[in-house]
């Protein structure tokens, strides 16, 4: 294990993993938020009942 850590730097290769883990959690959350379904803020078929209250 240690020849794979000499061919990358140990600091870079972490802080790359944690920087391409936070962009997909973020855009998996971004994905869900903008669904009608798994809107968690606005509650489900929020775009219904807002047009509702809009007539």
């Amino acid at each position: 294990m240690w020849r794979a850590w000499m061919m990358f730097n140990p600091r870079t290769a972490l802080v790359g993993l944690h920087v391409g883990l936070a962009v997909l959690a973020f855009s998996i959350h971004f994905i869900l938020l903008s669904t009608d379904t798994y809107n968690w803020l606005d509650g489900p078929n929020a775009s219904a009942t807002a047009q509702l209250a809009s007539n």
